[in-house]
């Protein structure tokens, strides 16, 4: 049965006339006259008497009267709400963040976005990259934005935004402090304390390794919030990317002899067709003016910049 039979039938209700049912349908009376005949024969029985001067639902279409009412009522909803969705009047986005990702870094963009398009209800998830990658995949979320060392999945699509270097963050107090920078070896024998979503920890234990430098693990979390103030309260240091720093207390120092650095990538599933919610947020995120990292300089305070 097809959406524009049913919608002959309710004009014909609503005017008990096949004439004038047409004419508000802009078809010819023929053409309904066989909708609604082929209605009847679907369901086995007379929707309609028609008498002269006189047409009436039968028993049989009194009883179809309110289903058919409600299909009508649950199509026009799905229109409404499939036109919404394309004018991005209430679209709904799932974007998915690494957790290593400094939220400073990301609010700015996502603020922006909001005011350009109110429309979109954006839902952030936060994982590690490998559970990102599988949920991209899965159509669980519909973007990423992440880094890894490693080449991505030939089945994803990596941009990259911008480059983010890693620092070395110690408390206030420490002989760190009083240095502009530090190289690798310079991490032997320190206290650390271990990111354990670090994505960049095998690339960074192998650098320190190769140097010479082998550190006393002490704590492992995987809560970026705990680590860092566990370093500001003097408990050990830690590698962290330079823009993830929020704690107040830390103090920054470039690493060099090598320098790491990450680069934070949107992702998506290559060849998956986007819908307009998405293309929008891939258009703004591409022009999106990332603010480029500064050297991370000494201070009187024992604070850092970067």
């Amino acid at each position: 049965m097809e959406i524009h039979e049913i919608r002959y039938f309710l004009a014909v209700c609503q005017a008990l006339n096949f004439t004038k049912a047409a004419e508000q349908c802009n078809v010819s009376q023929p053409a309904l006259t066989r909708a609604i005949q082929k209605m009847e024969g679907e369901l086995g029985g007379l929707l309609f008497s028609r008498e002269r001067g006189n047409t009436h639902l039968t028993e049989l279409g009194r009883l179809m009267h309110p289903h058919f009412e409600e299909v009508m009522a649950r199509t026009v909803a799905a229109r409404d709400s499939a036109l919404r969705f394309l004018r991005l009047e209430s679209a709904h986005l799932r974007v998915g963040v690494m957790s290593t990702i400094g939220p400073m870094r990301f609010v700015g963009f996502l603020n922006r976005f909001r005011a350009d398009h109110g429309g979109i209800e954006l839902t952030l998830s936060e994982a590690v990259a490998s559970r990102l990658s599988v949920s991209l995949m899965a159509g669980e979320i519909d973007i990423a934005v992440m880094a890894q060392p490693e080449d991505f999945d030939e089945r994803l699509r990596a941009e990259p935004l911008y480059r983010e270097r890693f620092v070395v963050a110690c408390p206030i107090g420490h002989p760190f402090e009083r240095r502009n920078a530090i190289t690798m070896k310079d991490m032997d024998g320190q206290t650390y304390l271990q990111r354990a979503n670090c994505e960049f920890r095998d690339v960074l234990r192998e650098r320190c390794e190769s140097a010479g430098a082998y550190i006393n693990r002490s704590y492992r979390s995987e809560r970026e919030d705990w680590i860092q103030t566990m370093i500001a309260a003097g408990m050990g240091v830690c590698f962290i990317p330079e823009f993830s720093a929020t704690h107040p207390g830390l103090v920054l120092r470039r690493v060099e002899e090598p320098e790491v650095v990450r680069s934070i990538c949107l992702v998506t599933v290559a060849g998956r067709r986007w819908s307009p919610a998405v293309a929008s947020f891939v258009q703004a995120i591409r022009r999106y003016a990332w603010p480029t990292g500064g050297d991370i300089e000494d201070t009187s305070d024992g604070s850092a910049t970067g």
